[in-house]
C-alpha cells in the first residue's frame, strides 16, 4: 500500500505533465481518433510485469534481443514500442521466443533513456492496447505486425459508476491507515475523471500476478475491468488491515515492556532514596541465574518451566521461604546434564584390553560387553542395555560395573540400594515438603554431569518395603526401556531421558527380586572362582593392590604361589576372593610393621611361613571326613556365598517308628527325605534290604549344622544314599559328594547351581561328583583345571547313584567303578551311562 501511495503522489504532482505527454504521445502516432490501425513495430519482451496504457514505468533493459529492439524504436520518429508479456518468466538470461508472448500488450514511446555498461534504463509510457497479428522478424530483434485495439467500452453506465466509486472509496479507507498523507493526494484520487484510467493505475501499483493484470488488459469493456480492479482492492485492503492488527498489537507488546522498564527504574530510585543496595545480593544471585539460564543448553518445555520460575523468584522477597526453594529448584535443574553426554570409545581391542586388565576370567559377561559396544558402533542411537549381576559376595559385581564404565569411555556412579524403603528416595520428594530433594537417580546424574553414565544398582535385592512406597515398583519405570525416556522425578516435575543410561543391577540372589522388575532386566549369573582363578586373581590384582595400599614396595615382600595356595585352601572358604585379600593384607601389614622398626632385608613369604603370620589353619578340607561311618553321605548346596558341602546323617532307631527329621529343614527338603525312604521301602529286594529293618525301626535323619536354615530338592540323591547306606551296611565312598532332585519313582531330575556346588566340593577336596545327567550342559561352565581334577558321573536313576556311591564288598573290592556300572546297567543295545571320569589307574 505504500506503493499505492508513492503512485499517487507521483500522480498528484505529474498530472498536468502526464495529460500533455500523452497528447504528444497521440499526436506522433495519429492515434487521436482510436480508429484500428496496423503497424510493424519493435517488440520489448517483459518479464513478470504487465504495462497499462496512461502509465509512465521505468525498465531495465538488458537482453540482447531488447536492447536491438530499443535501438531500432529509438531510431524511429515516435520512438513506438510494444511491450509485451511472456507468459512463463525466465530469469536465467535468455531471449524469449516469439511462442513465448501473449497476443496481447501495450504500445508505449520512450520518454527518457540511460545506458550503462551492459543494460539500458528506459522510462516508457503507455499509449494503447494492441494485439499481434504477425511476426515479421526475429533478429536481432523481434518485429511484428500488430493492430491498435479501441478502447473499452461501457456495457452498464451504473454499474460502472458503482464500481468507481466503489474503489474510489476503498481507496480512501486504504490512505485513512496511512498517517501523514498529504490532502493533495486524496483530492486527486477523487477528482479521476476516467474510469479505465483509474482501474490501469490501480493494476500498475498492486500486486495482482501477471495472470490477473493480463486479464485487465485483454478486457474489452469497463465493466469488466472494475470488477477485477475491486476485487483486487478489496483484497489488498483486507490484507492491510490485518498487517495493522499485526502491527497494533506488537506496539502494545513494545509499550508494555517500556512500561515495566520504567516502573523498574522508578523503583529502583526508591530503593535508592531508602538506603537499599541496588546490587544487592537478591539481584546478583537472580542475575547470575538468568545468565547461566541463558547459557544453558535447555529442552524447550524445561526452559519455559525455568524461565517462570525465574519470574516468580524475582517477585519474591529474599525473606521468604519460597525464595530459597525457588533457587535450589533452579540450580539443580540448571545443573542436570538435559543435553551433555560423553562420546563413547568404540574401540572392541581396546575395551577387551581394559576389561582383561582389571578382571580375570569372567568370559561370558566381558563378551556381552563388548557385543553391546559392537552394536552401539553400528548404531549409534541404540538404547543402553539392562544388566543386573547375580553371584555371591566378593566375585567383583561392584568392580565389574567400574570397569565396564572404563571400557566404554563413560562416566561411573554407584547407588546402593540396601535397605531402602521409601520409593521417594528414587522418585524424590514432591517441592511441597519442607527440605524436599531429587530422587537418587536425578542427583546421581547432576553428580556425574552427563546424561549417559554407566549407574550401578547395587544390591538390588535388598530392596524393603514400608508404608511409604515400594520401591521395587518405582523402578519398573526407571528400568523401563520403554518408559524411562520420559522418567519424572517428583521434585524436579520434568521429564528426563534415561534411556542413554548404562543402568548396571547387582544381587546376591535373584529370589527376593519381584518377577515383573527381573523381567526388565538380563541376568548374568557370576559363580565363585575355582582355586586357580583365586590364585591368578591374587598373583595379579590383590597382592599388588596390597602391597602399594600397605606402603611397601616389591623389593621388600614376596608372597610364593605356594603360601597363596595355602591362604586360599586352609585359610578360607568363600566364593569370592574379599577374605583372601583381607588376609593378603594382613600379611603386608605385618611386613609393614617389620620395615617400619628398620628391617631392610625382603620378607618372602613362603606356604611354612604363613602359620607364623597368619596363626593355625582356619579350615582342613582334606582331612574334613575322611572316613564316613554308615549312614552318612555328602551332598552339595548352594548359598549365597556360592556353594558348600553339607553331610547328611541317617541312625536306626530300634523300636522306634517312622522318620524323624532335624537340622533346621525345610518343607522341600523334608518331603526329600520321606520320597527317598517311601523309595528304597518299596524296592528293597533290588537293593537287598530288609523290609521288615525298615517296618520295625524308626529312622532320625539329620543334616548339620542345625543353626542354619536348609531347603531345596537337590539334597535328595544324598537322602537316599545315606539311607540305603545305613539299610544295606555299606559305607558311602569318602571321596564322593552327590546333588540331584528324586521322585518316587527314582528318576534323578536335574538342579540348578552346579558350578557353585562343583566349585564347593573341589574346596572341600571332593574327587568323585555324582549329578543328573540333564545337567551335563552345566559342566561347561566350569573352569578347564577344575574339570580335569574331578570325576563326573551323570545319572538317570536312583540306582545308577547308589551303584556308584556306595563302597563294593570284599567280593567286589577288585572291581573298578567303570566296570561295574557298565555290567550293572548295560541295556539291550550294548549301551552304557554316560559316565566322565578320571583313568583309575591314575
Amino acid at each position: 500500500m505504500e506503493e499505492i501511495l508513492e503512485k499517487i503522489k507521483q500522480l498528484a504532482e505529474q498530472d498536468s505533465s502526464e495529460a500533455e505527454a500523452e497528447d504528444q504521445a497521440k499526436s506522433d502516432t495519429d492515434l487521436a481518433s482510436g480508429g484500428e490501425k496496423q503497424l510493424e513495430v519493435a517488440v520489448l519482451p517483459l518479464q513478470n510485469m504487465v504495462l497499462f496504457p496512461k502509465t509512465i514505468n521505468p525498465l531495465t533493459v538488458g537482453r540482447r534481443r531488447s536492447l536491438a529492439a530499443v535501438e531500432a524504436a529509438l531510431e524511429t520518429e515516435g520512438k513506438t514500442l510494444a511491450c509485451i508479456t511472456t507468459k512463463k518468466p525466465n530469469f536465467e538470461g535468455q531471449d524469449s521466443d516469439p511462442s513465448d508472448l501473449y497476443e496481447c500488450g501495450t504500445l508505449v514511446t520512450i520518454k527518457r533513456m540511460l545506458r550503462t555498461e551492459d543494460t539500458m534504463q528506459i522510462i516508457v509510457q503507455g499509449v494503447s492496447r494492441v494485439r499481434l497479428l504477425k511476426w515479421l522478424q526475429e533478429e536481432p530483434y523481434l518485429k511484428a505486425l500488430v493492430k491498435i485495439l479501441p478502447e473499452p467500452h461501457i456495457v452498464d453506465p451504473e454499474e460502472v459508476e458503482a464500481l468507481k466509486r466503489n474503489i474510489q472509496s476503498l481507496i480512501q479507507s486504504a490512505l485513512s491507515m496511512i498517517p501523514n498523507v498529504p490532502p493533495q493526494v486524496r483530492f486527486s484520487i477523487a477528482t479521476v475523471p476516467d474510469p479505465v484510467q483509474l482501474a490501469y493505475f490501480l493494476a500498475s501499483v498492486l500486486d495482482l500476478g501477471v495472470e490477473q493484470e493480463q486479464k485487465m488488459l485483454e478486457a474489452e469493456t469497463v465493466d469488466e475491468l472494475l470488477n477485477i480492479a475491486h476485487m483486487a482492492l478489496a483484497r489488498e485492503i483486507e490484507i492491510m488491515q490485518i498487517r495493522s492488527k499485526i502491527a497494533s498489537e506488537a506496539q502494545s507488546e513494545i509499550e508494555k515492556s517500556q512500561r515495566d522498564y520504567i516502573l523498574r527504574q522508578q523503583l529502583k530510585a526508591i530503593q535508592r532514596e531508602l538506603g537499599e543496595d541496588e546490587e544487592s545480593a537478591e539481584k546478583a544471585e537472580i542475575r547470575q541465574l538468568r545468565e547461566r539460564l541463558d547459557s544453558t543448553d535447555l529442552p524447550e518445555e524445561v526452559r519455559k518451566e525455568a524461565e517462570r520460575e525465574l519470574q516468580r523468584m524475582q517477585k519474591l522477597p529474599i525473606a521468604s521461604p519460597d525464595y530459597h526453594v525457588i533457587r535450589t529448584y533452579l540450580e539443580y535443574v540448571l545443573e542436570l546434564p538435559w543435553r551433555k553426554s560423553t562420546e563413547d570409545k568404540l574401540d572392541l581391542e581396546e575395551a577387551r584390553r581394559i576389561l582383561d586388565e582389571d578382571h580375570y576370567g569372567l568370559e561370558d559377561i566381558k563378551e556381552r560387553i563388548l557385543e553391546f559396544l559392537a552394536v552401539v558402533k553400528l548404531r549409534p542411537d541404540s538404547k543402553s542395555p539392562i544388566i543386573c549381576f547375580v553371584g555371591p559376595p566378593g566375585v567383583g559385581k561392584t568392580s565389574l560395573g567400574m570397569s565396564i564404565a572404563r571400557a566404554l569411555g563413560r562416566k561411573f556412579e554407584r547407588i546402593s540400594l540396601g535397605g531402602m524403603h521409601d520409593e521417594a528416595e528414587l522418585r524424590g520428594h514432591r517441592r511441597t515438603y519442607v527440605g524436599a530433594m531429587p530422587g537418587k537417580i536425578i542427583q546421581a546424574l547432576r553428580r556425574c554431569g552427563v546424561n549417559n553414565p554407566v549407574l550401578m544398582l547395587d544390591e538390588i535385592d535388598k530392596l524393603g518395603m514400608s508404608f511409604r512406597g515400594d520401591p521395587a515398583s518405582a523402578l519398573l519405570e526407571i528400568l523401563d526401556p520403554a518408559q524411562n525416556h520420559t522418567f519424572t522425578d517428583n521434585y524436579i516435575n520434568l521429564p528426563f531421558d534415561l534411556s542413554k543410561v548404562f543402568f548396571i543391577a547387582t544381587a546376591n540372589q535373584l529370589g527376593p527380586i519381584p518377577m515383573p522388575l527381573r523381567d526388565r532386566m538380563e541376568i548374568i549369573q557370576l559363580a565363585g572362582y575355582s582355586d586357580s582363578e583365586k590364585l591368578n586373581i591374587a598373583k595379579r590384582y590383590l597382592v599388588p593392590k596390597q602391597i602399594k595400599e600397605n606402603g611397601l614396595t616389591p623389593d621388600q615382600i614376596e608372597i610364593t604361589d605356594e603360601a597363596l595356595k595355602v591362604i586360599i585352601t586352609q585359610y578360607t572358604r568363600e566364593a569370592g576372593v574379599r577374605q583372601l585379600e583381607r588376609l593378603i593384607g594382613n600379611l603386608a601389614r605385618k611386613v609393614a610393621f617389620k620395615v617400619a622398626k628398620g628391617e631392610t632385608q625382603k620378607q618372602i613369604i613362603d606356604a611354612e611361613d604363613v602359620k607364623e603370620y597368619l596363626g593355625a589353619p582356619r579350615f582342613h578340607p582334606e582331612e574334613a571326613r575322611k572316613e564316613l561311618p554308615v549312614g552318612v553321605a555328602t551332598g552339595m548346596a548352594w548359598t549365597e556365598m556360592g556353594g558348600e558341602i553339607l553331610f547328611v546323617e541317617a541312625t536306626l532307631l530300634p523300636g522306634g517308628n517312622g522318620l524323624t527329621l532335624t537340622g533346621h529343614l525345610g518343607d522341600v527338603m523334608k518331603e526329600s527325605a520321606q520320597a527317598a525312604r517311601s523309595y528304597l521301602w518299596a524296592h528293597a529286594d533290588r537293593f537287598g534290604i530288609n523290609p521288615d529293618l525298615i517296618k520295625q525301626n524308626g529312622v532320625h535323619l539329620h543334616v548339620p549344622a542345625g543353626a542354619i536354615p536348609k531347603d531345596g530338592p537337590s539334597a535328595g540323591i544324598t537322602m537316599a544314599t545315606a539311607l540305603a547306606s545305613l539299610y544295606t551296611g555299606r559305607k558311602v565312598r569318602s571321596d564322593t559328594a552327590m546333588t540331584g532332585e528324586i521322585t518316587l519313582s527314582g528318576l534323578v531330575f536335574p538342579i540348578g547351581g552346579v558350578k557353585e556346588k562343583v566349585l564347593a566340593a573341589h574346596r572341600a577336596g571332593i574327587k568323585r561328583i555324582i549329578m543328573p545327567k540333564k545337567n551335563e550342559a552345566d559342566l561347561e561352565e566350569i573352569p578347564e583345571d577344575v574339570r580335569e581334577q574331578l570325576e563326573f558321573i551323570l545319572v538317570d536313576r536312583i540306582d545308577e547313584v547308589l551303584e556308584a556311591s556306595l563302597e563294593k564288598d570284599s567280593s567286589q573290592e577288585q572291581t573298578t567303578t567303570v566296570s561295574v556300572k557298565q555290567e550293572k546297567s548295560e541295556d539291550k543295545s550294548g549301551k552304557v551311562p554316560d559316565v566322565m571320569q578320571k583313568n583309575l589307574d591314575e
